[in-house]
Order: structure tokens, then sequence, then C-alpha cells
């Protein structure tokens, strides 16, 4: 495992990250057993990243987490999200997520359920547009003062607000989808705020949600507890499209003898010291795959090739459905 100083902090994580988000159930059922098998085997291998979020299985996330780093917290780097209000009839929302009070509350109860003592990023999940950004980083930072976190960070937020909050109080990272199919970071100005202001960028979904691995064979949900249903690129009317795109990776990746997924993490890898791609999994399996993407290595000629197979706007349709995509890049 390579490792990098993360950000504007002094501590040095693993290039490649392990997302929990998979292992609460929003993919499938969820085998609790693997699962900590699968953060045990991550830590072995010299993974110290871990990205989680207080609305993961609603604290199941975190009390996983918990059980499977007792006796190991000095072994790994926990970087957690907020999550946002939940509505029975609206769903997830942005609005009163961001308040420094729910910060508070949301910090405090992110520690209960992990067993541990102070976070080592807290991070807000989506940028609430009913409070200034930097009413929110204010309140952030005075977890930091109570030793509860030690460092903040956001996540989706847009280069004016990251640059916004970071006047309020320094930011470690920021969150942002980021992979072959998604290049907004590059074209909304993430990317470049980030190393102006020497953050880290942690990329999340580098796998297109699974669909650029080349696993998923047939639109919509991939079993009857999996939650990419609502994802317009695995509808009906785009996978045909995407699933082209996606084969003709494939054999990019079978031509050097190596899969997908090891060739859209070791993309990211190769675009700076500075990104922390955090492929998602629950299984030791699929874990070794992505770790092993740190063995690959591209000429200028497989980064161009990638960049033709993969243009701006390569991918049939949004990232999320409207409601989500109204939610980012505020």
């Amino acid at each position: 495992m390579d490792y990098r100083k993360f950000g504007t902090c002094s501590v040095e994580v693993s290039r490649i990250g392990l997302g929990c988000y998979s292992m609460s159930g929003a993919y499938g059922t969820a085998d609790d057993i693997e699962s900590i098998s699968t953060i045990h085997r991550a830590i072995e291998r010299g993974v110290t990243l871990l990205d989680t979020s207080a609305s993961y299985g609603q604290g199941h996330n975190h009390q996983l987490i918990g059980k499977a780093i007792k006796g190991r917290r000095d072994q790994v780097f926990i970087h957690s999200k907020s999550g946002t209000i939940r509505d029975p009839n609206r769903g997830s929302i942005a609005e009163g997520s961001g308040t420094p009070q729910r910060m508070q509350e949301i910090c405090e109860c992110s520690l209960k359920n992990l067993g541990i003592e102070t976070l080592d990023v807290f991070c807000l999940s989506r940028v609430d547009p009913s409070v200034h950004i930097e009413e929110t980083v204010a309140g952030m930072a005075r977890l930091i003062d109570e030793g509860k976190t030690r460092f903040i960070s956001l996540s989706e937020a847009a280069a004016a607000t990251v640059q916004q909050g970071f006047g309020t109080h320094t930011l470690t990272s920021l969150q942002y989808e980021y992979s072959l199919w998604t290049r907004d970071p590059e074209e909304l100005g993430q990317l470049n705020v980030c190393r102006e202001l020497n953050m880290a960028l942690m990329a999340y979904a580098p796998l297109g949600y699974g669909f650029l691995t080349g696993m998923v064979n047939n639109p919509g949900a991939q079993s009857d507890q999996d939650t990419r249903q609502k994802f317009p690129r695995f509808k009906e009317e785009n996978f045909k499209t995407n699933r082209q795109t996606v084969a003709a990776l494939e054999t990019f990746a079978a031509d050097r003898g190596v899969t997908a997924a090891q060739i859209c993490i070791a993309w990211l890898l190769a675009q700076g010291d500075d990104i922390f791609p955090i492929p998602g999994c629950k299984n030791r399996l699929h874990l070794d795959e992505n770790l092993d993407a740190m063995d690959v290595q591209f000429t200028p000629a497989d980064i161009a090739q990638l960049d033709q197979m993969f243009p701006s706007g390569a991918a049939a349709g949004d990232r999320y459905p409207p409601g989500g995509m109204q939610r980012v890049n505020r």
C-alpha cells in the first residue's frame, strides 16, 4: 500500500480507502460477519482510510465498524459524514441538516455508535441551503475544540462553497463523486480549488456504483433490496449505451491482464497523489481485487485511450435523479 498526506492535515493515509456504504444493505442483503472480516482484511493489507456516515443503515454502519475496529482504533483513520434529515414522505432532506446544533448531535451520536472518543474527520454530507456554509463550518470547528473530531470536511460542495467554508476554518478534504464517467470535479472546479487550498479529494463511487466493473448486465435494481434502480444511468433508456461503453473498458482491461474495476481505480490514482479513491465493497474477494489496482501502471498512451473512451458526457443519464442533482454542487 502507498500512503500520502491527507489534505491539509499532517496524517498520511492509504491511497485507496474502503467505502463502507454497501455493508449496511444498500445494494442488497449484507452479511455483518463477512463485512467485519472485510474490514479486518483491509487493515491487514494496509488500508487505513475508512469512509462511513451516520445515515448508513441509520446507525448500523457505525455500530458494525465499531465492532470491527475494537482493539484496532489506532490502525484506522475514520472519515464520517453527517447524513441528512430523513422524512418518511420526502426522503433525504438537506434543509436543516447543516445547523450547528444538528452537527453537534450527529457527531456525538456517531461517536457513541462507533464506540470511540474522537472522529478523525467529520464531514458535512450535503450543503444545507437554509444555513450559510460559514455558520455550518463554524459549528463543526467547535467540535474540534471539544475534542470530538480532529478535522472537518465537506462533501458534494461547489468550488465557491469550499472556498467560503475554508475561509471560516481549515478543511482537510472534499468528498465528491469522481470516476471515468463522472468527471464533474474536473469540469466544475472542485479539483482546482482543492489543489489551491491543499485539500485532498476523496473520490467516491469510483466504480460507478458497480456499473463500471462490467458486472451489471441488466438495467435497474440488481437484487430485491438494491437501491440502484433510482439512478438514471441504470435505467432502461440509458442502459444499452452505458453498457456498450463499459464493454470497451472491459476489453481494454483484458488486454492488460487486469479487471475493469482495477483500471477505474488505477486511473484515479494516476490523476494525482491528492486523489483518494474509496471503492465500496462488502466482501474480501472484491476488496482484494480493488486493492490490487495499486499494481496497475499506465503509459501516456493508455491514459489518452481512456480519455478518448470516456470523454466528457460519456455516460448516458445524470448520476442522480432530479431531486438528488439539485443537492449537489451547492
